[in-house]
């Protein structure tokens, strides 16, 4: 680490603290660039091919891993706002007796107009039962 003349600053610091060695790997599935895979060690010199193989395999696996928990993640979130934009799209049919397309409009007409995601105007809607937006001035 300390001879390394890429990262001064990083590897300055980190030779203060002991590491020796630093072996680095990409963590990517299907061109999605996840983050990395950092070995130390506190030696210098201390990772061999050996070592290269081997880490290779476990970035390979982290990475699996990680999109994985991000797919499970993003699904998590798709179906929260779907359900948070039905209740809001049900509050609005009920109370001004609209059809289910008509609140939809409604809900992305003021998303549009505030500039804010569908899903946080519906989440508004639901907790505050007042549509955004709807007591500010038109001009």
């Amino acid at each position: 680490m300390a001879a390394d003349d890429r990262w001064p600053e990083f590897a300055r610091q980190a030779s203060e603290l002991g590491v020796g060695s630093m072996l680095g790997f990409q963590l990517f599935v299907e061109g999605d660039q996840l983050g990395g895979l950092n070995l130390y060690a506190g030696g210098p010199g201390a990772f061999d091919d050996e070592s290269q193989d081997i880490g290779q395999m476990l970035a390979a696996h982290a990475a699996v891993a990680v999109a994985g928990a991000e797919r499970e993640e993003n699904l998590r979130s798709a179906v929260s706002s779907r359900d948070v934009i039905g209740q809001a799209k049900g509050i609005l049919m009920e109370r001004h007796e609209l059809t289910a397309d008509q609140a939809f409009a409604v809900l992305a007409r003021v998303s549009q107009e505030l500039n804010r995601k569908l899903a946080d105007v519906a989440r508004e809607l639901t907790d505050t039962r007042a549509v955004p937006g709807a007591n500010r001035r038109r001009d």
